[in-house]
């Protein structure tokens, strides 16, 4: 089975309104989802999208993207990786195929991926974009 087929089938099962977990692979949303070791739950988007939300994208280069909303101007939508330093993804909102709920570790142990103190840490934590290479360097040296 190839990638594309596993995602498209998990696009698949959202849109019929079941909740898929999902691996994510690689580093690109450290520190708050850790790829290789943590999966993420995705569901149908049950209400508006709104910056900040983690969602599971094609991008306008035709890429899947598990990446989180930095900004939305009408239909069209910007992505960004918490571990990314620099670079966006764009797509459109129909674009979005799911949104990503809870990070799942290897134990089975779930984390809201949204709670007050969570949505706080991710404004620092864009806020931070200048020097977050610097901080993750040091992260995945640890």
């Amino acid at each position: 089975m190839t990638d594309h087929f596993i995602i498209e089938e998990a696009i698949r099962l959202v849109s019929e309104g079941v909740s898929v977990t999902f691996p994510v692979k690689g580093w690109s949303m450290l520190p708050f989802i850790i790829g290789g070791e943590e999966s993420v739950i995705l569901s149908r988007p049950e209400r508006q999208l709104k910056v900040g939300d983690i969602v599971l994208a094609r991008t306008d280069d035709g890429r899947y993207v598990v990446h989180r909303i930095t900004r939305l101007e009408g239909d069209d939508v910007t992505l960004m990786g918490d571990g990314n330093s620099a670079g966006t993804e764009h797509c459109l909102a129909g674009d979005v195929a799911a949104i990503a709920t809870h990070a799942v570790d290897g134990r089975g142990r779930k984390r809201y991926l949204y709670t007050p103190l969570r949505q706080r840490a991710a404004r620092l934590w864009r806020w931070l974009r200048p020097i977050r290479r610097y901080i993750l360097a040091i992260y995945k040296r640890i």
